[in-house]
């Protein structure tokens, strides 16, 4: 069995939780009853799945896993924020998120800065709290600025790291945060702009789920490095062989030497 398949095995086991909450949610929540305690409960149990994920898939307070730790902040935030915005709480809600957002820009780091890919986000942000500036109370005139550039810091983070890493996690992450700042889009144009969107609810509801599914399955390639050990194939080749735990299996890859000096 392939690598991919043992990884993709065994986040589906993991992720079993999170999948079956989000059915729940969707299947049980047909309008957007707020300041209800079930519903409430309903739409912050996908969350708690995937906190719960980061946990279960590997996890410990150490600095091989200081990824995982900020992510898991980050939902546990993030919970707290749909938990308010349920119940009316709109301000602290966007608090909550924000925190989060602190928690996920640190998870993704700030190296490579890559500046030219948060300059061409703050513009179109900018014009856009601009555009809505008039429409915002005087807590909101204050909130939503600082609340748009942590979320385009966080986009701009994740974006970052997926050009320099170049993996399937980081690309998936980043296309998560992108979703989250369109999830975010539209509740903002929802709510100030008072724009009728068709199933509204399903658009915003939809695009954050995905957004925390990938922001949390970034954590799954978090802990120590691999390692690796040299061993004798025959007398012209030696090989590295190097044994990566994945999800409680080990899986071991031989590279030979003459090739990687050839």
């Amino acid at each position: 069995m392939s690598n991919s398949l043992l990884f993709a095995k065994a986040q589906s086991v993991k992720l079993t939780p999170f999948f079956l909450s989000v059915v729940l949610y969707f299947s049980l929540v047909r309008k957007d009853p707020q300041g209800e305690l079930w519903t409430t409960v309903l739409k912050c149990l996908p969350i708690v799945a995937l906190a719960l994920y980061v946990l279960i898939k590997g996890f410990a307070l150490n600095k091989h896993y200081r990824r995982s730790q900020l992510i898991l902040l980050g939902l546990v935030f993030s919970c707290g924020g749909d938990a308010l915005l349920n119940i009316n709480l709109f301000p602290f809600g966007m608090v909550s998120f924000g925190v989060a957002h602190i928690f996920y820009i640190s998870a993704f780091g700030w190296q490579p800065l890559k500046w030219l890919l948060g300059l061409c986000l703050y513009v179109p942000v900018t014009i856009f709290v601009i555009f809505v500036a008039k429409y915002l109370d005087e807590i909101l005139i204050i909130g939503v600025p600082i609340y748009c550039v942590l979320i385009s810091t966080m986009l701009w983070r994740s974006l970052a790291r997926a050009v320099d890493v170049k993996s399937f996690l980081t690309i998936f992450c980043a296309v998560g945060a992108a979703l989250f700042v369109i999830s975010d889009a539209l509740i903002a144009v929802t709510m100030f702009l008072s724009v009728p969107l068709p199933g509204a609810r399903l658009q915003i509801m939809i695009t954050y789920y995905i957004a925390q599914f990938a922001i949390a399955l970034s954590t799954a390639d978090d802990g120590p490095a691999p390692k690796c050990k040299k061993t004798k194939l025959n007398n012209k080749n030696n090989s590295v062989k190097c044994s990566t735990r994945i999800h409680n299996q080990t899986i071991t890859t031989k590279i030979s030497t003459s090739k990687i000096l050839a």
